[in-house]
């Protein structure tokens, strides 16, 4: 770090818990955030805002209107434009020392299979459950951590998969591939706009405990946030023994 970077990320380095070792480790890491809309808006700026080397921004959509109500990233005058791009002027506008990388596509294992060797942590900001179950797979697969976040109406839900502790559960072992989910988007159901911030945000404090490997993220835990009544509570998860996921690649 130079005199610039020291002066930056100060009051990172004045947290006993980080430090200059645990902000070189920011610096030197590489996020994969897949969806740039409500959660990747406020998971992605704190992101880049603390540090985060390389950012890999995955989404395939276009900025509408009606995102705009939560969907801090983008502006007016983002409207039409390829949400990747529009956010990667923002983070680049917050943080010019970052790298950015703008995927204007759709998730696949494919694209995961070549993205995610050079990870050090992968957030899930999609809002279907194909996304987050292919994204639990890749993960799995490449043993890359997961902050796996969803939110819609006033209901919130964040946690952590890290396929590098033995014994530990994947998403299919809270919800299986196999079960049927009423399907529920934001477009259709509506959604708070304040939650997504908050979601998205602890999705981002997650992912920098992992790189840095400190504190207790919520690995084997499920937190769920009540924007109705700021109620927090916490579901504790087990591997299934049964999980075609990963189970057989534990």
């Amino acid at each position: 770090m130079n005199d610039q970077d020291l002066l930056r990320y100060s009051r990172h380095i004045l947290l006993d818990d980080i430090g200059i070792e645990g902000q070189e480790k920011i610096l030197a890491a590489h996020a994969i955030v897949i969806g740039a809309g409500g959660l990747g808006s406020a998971a992605a700026p704190y992101l880049a805002a603390a540090g985060v080397g390389k950012i890999t921004l995955i989404d395939h959509d276009t900025v509408d209107l009606t995102n705009l109500q939560r969907q801090i990233m983008h502006n007016q005058n983002s409207v039409g434009q390829a949400k990747v791009q529009s956010g990667k002027a923002m983070l680049l506008n917050l943080n010019p020392h970052v790298q950015v990388n703008a995927l204007q596509e759709k998730a696949t294992a494919e694209l995961l299979d070549q993205l995610l060797p050079t990870a050090s942590v992968v957030l899930d900001c999609s809002d279907n459950f194909t996304t987050r179950h292919m994204v639990n797979a890749a993960c799995v697969k490449h043993k890359v951590p997961l902050v796996s976040g969803a939110a819609i109406k006033f209901d919130g839900q964040v946690t952590v998969i890290d396929p590098r502790q033995t014994g530990t559960p994947c998403y299919a072992c809270l919800f299986p591939a196999d079960q049927e989910f009423n399907e529920v988007q934001c477009s259709t159901m509506g959604v708070f706009s304040p939650l997504v911030g908050i979601i998205g945000s602890i999705q981002a404090a997650e992912a920098l405990q992992v790189i840095m490997q400190i504190g207790e993220p919520l690995v084997g835990k499920l937190l769920l946030w009540d924007a109705r009544s700021s109620q927090v509570d916490q579901i504790a998860l087990h591997q299934r023994d049964d999980c075609p996921i990963c189970s057989r690649h534990q």
